[in-house]
Order: structure tokens, then C-alpha cells, then sequence
């Protein structure tokens, strides 16, 4: 029997679908103000545009690279009307490459607006103001990052090799012959990598390469199956024209092709030195990070008859010149291999006051064995995430300081509304420019236990 048809028409709930803006579509249109993340954000027909490559005040013809309900995502591609703060960007790649978005900015404007970001967080989520703002910790505006990730990827249609940086807001590759912000050590590496890796009999078994600056240069591929010996001698003469160390990263860990190879780098002003392998983490900017850890050392007043606990301690980048200050310190990381580097970080630097712990800092603390006899002060570095479940038990410890050194604002923000609870009051508070042309923000906060 056919079926009836009823003449009922469904639609989605909240009436007529609106009409998605479609990618690629321009749109003129003036820039209001600009986001926390430093795009330019303007209103068009009842949505949000969030413009990349803006400044507030300017009027732009903006590209579309995605929209969802009433927010849509854009680039600048032309400025009939600039702001008075904007600069020539210093890089050519700018607008493409997704590594530095605010480079038309000035450095001080781009400071003032990490400031303004970091502020928001603690006023809006915290309800509070530290008692003293600091001065912003500040290195070179170009030229600062020792430690980069290349893209590389086999494109199947046009066989070709693709290697760069990914583009903003998408999987392209953009190919780079030049990045200011790389320190000048790895520039040579970088403009004469692409050439090379095309030059490879089997570019399809490459995944990626990292350049490092340290006490030596190194190079380390990631590679998806077995070199083969003429390409294996390609890169090692590579590496030796440029004065670098190869590392290979196949299955397992990555391994140095000559076995007697080491990387790391110095805190000159405690004349220390610390090993890392590629994978581990380390600040990329090395002048902001010696500045960092003298700031931290001074606003957390480490004593010589105190215990310390240093949490998310990587390395030991805070342990050791803290060891350096204190009775003792404890330094817990969640990373086994990490532990175990900082272990020899420590030994090779004739630091026995310090002793090194894995354990899940996303977990309490309470029941660890180390923590019985408390601390008078806490240093915590976390990763994104923050550490809510660590600062939830921190009064108990006995802390009366406590320095957070934090990548992500709205993660500082939240965990301060819980040390607010537990009595402490935020005493001090600053951002740290480790990544300038960027719109990230780092910053450090020292609090204190109310008498």
C-alpha cells in the first residue's frame, strides 16, 4: 500500500537554520576592540567576527577561515583604515604562518595587552587585585627561541615534500626560508633544511624535525620507518656542515647517532648546568627564563634553614638554583624520565640538599610520604591545566609562601579563588614575556598565608 504523505515539515528547534557565512567569503567592517587572544573583533549582521592581524579602531577587509552559529573566524587581508599603533609586520610570513599572530603590534602594546589578559582572569574569575603589580619580565623581542618544531609532510598528489610551520588556523604547511623569533644559531639550520630533506630518496617515511639551541646544536627527525643508508649519510653531512648533533626519533626514545652526543644549557648566574634530551621540556626563551628564575628566587625569599617543595619541577630549572638557597628542597614531577634526569642534574652539579619524586599531580598530595614534614615555602609550575587538586591541600603543608609560575591565566585565575579560601592573599603578581609576537601570556604570582 503506498504511504501516505502526512505534509508535516520538520524544522530545527529555535525556528529557520540561520545561513552559515562560508569560508573564504570577504567582508569589510570595522574593528571595535580586541579579544584576550589579540584579534580584532567587529560585528556584522547580528555575528562575531574575531579578526586576526587587527587592531582595535582600524577598518579591514577581513577573509573567512571558518564560522560557527554567530561567531565566524577570520584573517586581515587588507586595511583601508590603520590604527596609529600599527607597525610593518617583521616577518614576511605574517597573516600565513600561525606562529606569531600580533607582530603589528608594538612590543609595548603587545605587553599591555598580556597585562590587560592577566588582569581580566584574576578580576572577573577571582574577584581580586594583587597588592602590588610588577614590573613586566622582558627579554629581546626577536631572536629569543632556541627550541622549534618543523612541520614536514608528503603531499600524495603533487609529490612533493611540504615542510614549515602549520598555517594559522588550518593543516597547511607554509614553507619557511627565514624566522626572526629563532635565535641566530639555528637561522643557517633552518634555510637549508627544506632542500635537503627533498633531496631524500624516501621523503615518505619522515614525520617531523625539531631544532634545538643549547651548549651544542642539535637536529632531531622523527621518521616513520627505516632510513636508508645514503639517506642516513645525506643527514649526518648535513648536520656536520652545520656544526649539529643528529637525533633520530624512530621507535622508542630518540637517540643521538654518535652515542657520546649530550645536549643542554646553562644558568650562568648560579653557575649551573642542566642536561635535557629532545622531548623533555625547557623554556624556549633562555633570557627570560634565567630572569625568570632570579625573580622567583626573590620574591619567594627561600631561607637557609628552610625545606622547599618545587612541584612540576621538569629538570630541576627551579630545584637547583633553589637548592643553591634552602636547607632542603623537595621536587616532585610526574614524568618518571624526567625525575630521573633531574636525579643527574643535581649529582653532576654537586647539589645533594635536593631530592627529586615522581608522583600524579593531578592527584592530592596528602598521603606521600615526603610530605609529612611539611614546607615553609611552595614553588608550582604547572602545565595548562593548572593544579587545583595540588593547591587544595597546600595550607596543610604549612606553607607560608608560595609562588605560582603559570601559562594559562584562566588556570591561575581559578586556582586563586581556592588559595583565597584557604587564607592566603595575593601579594604580588606580574606576566612574563616568554613568548613575544605572541599573544600568550605567562605569568608569576607570589602569595602570602594572612597573619
Amino acid at each position: 500500500m503506498a504511504k501516505r504523505d502526512s505534509g508535516l515539515r520538520f524544522q530545527p528547534s529555535g525556528g529557520t537554520r540561520t545561513t552559515q557565512v562560508p569560508t573564504g567569503k570577504k567582508q569589510r567592517l570595522k574593528i571595535e576592540r580586541l579579544a584576550n587572544d589579540g584579534r580584532g573583533i567587529g560585528f556584522v549582521e547580528g555575528r562575531t567576527w574575531f579578526v586576526a592581524g587587527s587592531l582595535a579602531g582600524e577598518e579591514v577587509e577581513a577573509r573567512v577561515l571558518g564560522a560557527h552559529g554567530k561567531v565566524v573566524e577570520a584573517r586581515t587581508e587588507r586595511v583601508f583604515q590603520a590604527s596609529p599603533l600599527r607597525r610593518p609586520a617583521p616577518c614576511k610570513h605574517f597573516g600565513r604562518c600561525g606562529g606569531c599572530s600580533v607582530q603589528q603590534m608594538p612590543h609595548d602594546e603587545q605587553l599591555a595587552l598580556k597585562q590587560r589578559m592577566l588582569a581580566e582572569q584574576l578580576s572577573r574569575v577571582a574577584s581580586v587585585e594583587p597588592e602590588e603589580w610588577a614590573a613586566p619580565l622582558t627579554g629581546d623581542e626577536f631572536a629569543y627561541r632556541r627550541r622549534a618544531r618543523i612541520a614536514v609532510r608528503w603531499d600524495v598528489r603533487s609529490k612533493q615534500l611540504d615542510v614549515g610551520f602549520r598555517a594559522a588556523s588550518s593543516q597547511d604547511i607554509i614553507a619557511i626560508e627565514e624566522c626572526p623569533v629563532l635565535v641566530q644559531a639555528l637561522q643557517p639550520i633552518m634555510t637549508a633544511l627544506p632542500a635537503m630533506l627533498r633531496s631524500l630518496g624516501k621523503p615518505q617515511a619522515l614525520g617531523h624535525v625539531e631544532l634545538f639551541s643549547g651548549s651544542a646544536n642539535a637536529l632531531l627527525l622523527r621518521h616513520t620507518a627505516p632510513l636508508a643508508e645514503n639517506d642516513l649519510a645525506t643527514l649526518k653531512a648535513f648536520c656536520d656542515a652545520h656544526g649539529a648533533q643528529l637525533w633520530l626519533h624512530g621507535e622508542g626514545e630518540p637517540q643521538p647517532v654518535d652515542p657520546s652526543a649530550a645536549l643542554g644549557y646553562r644558568l650562568e648566574p648560579w653557575n649551573l648546568a642542566l642536561a635535557y634530551r629532545p622531548g623533555d621540556f625547557v623554556q624556549v626563551n633562555a633570557q627570560v627564563n634565567t630572569a625568570m628564575i632570579s625573580q622567583a628566587l626573590d620574591w619567594l625569599e627561600p631561607r637557609a634553614d628552610e625545606r622547599v617543595l618545587d612541584l612540576f619541577c621538569g629538570l630541576g630549572n627551579f630545584a637547583l638554583p633553589l637548592a643553591l638557597k634552602s636547607r632542603e628542597v623537595v621536587a616532585v614531577e610526574g614524568v618518571e624520565t624526567m625525575v630521573q634526569r633531574a636525579t643527574s642534574n643535581a649529582a653532576s652539579n654537586g647539589l645533594h640538599n635536593v631530592k627529586f619524586y615522581q608522583a600524579d599531580l593531578s592527584q592530592p598530595l596528602d598521603k606521600a610520604a615526603w610530605v609529612a614534614e611539611g614546607f615553609r615555602a611552595v614553588l608550582l609550575d604547572p602545565p595548562r591545566d593548572g593544579a587545583f587538586e595540588v593547591v587544595r591541600n597546600l595550607k596543610a603543608l604549612g606553607a607560608e609562601r608560595l609562588l605560582y609560575v603559570s601559562c594559562n591565566p584562566a588556570t591561575l585565575a581559578r586556582d586563586t579563588v581556592e588559595l583565597i579560601r584557604q587564607g592566603y592573599r595575593l601579594k604580588r603578581a606580574g606576566i612574563l614575556d616568554m613568548f613575544p609576537q605572541t599573544a600568550h601570556v605567562e605569568a608569576m604570582a607570589l602569595f602570602e598565608a594572612s597573619k
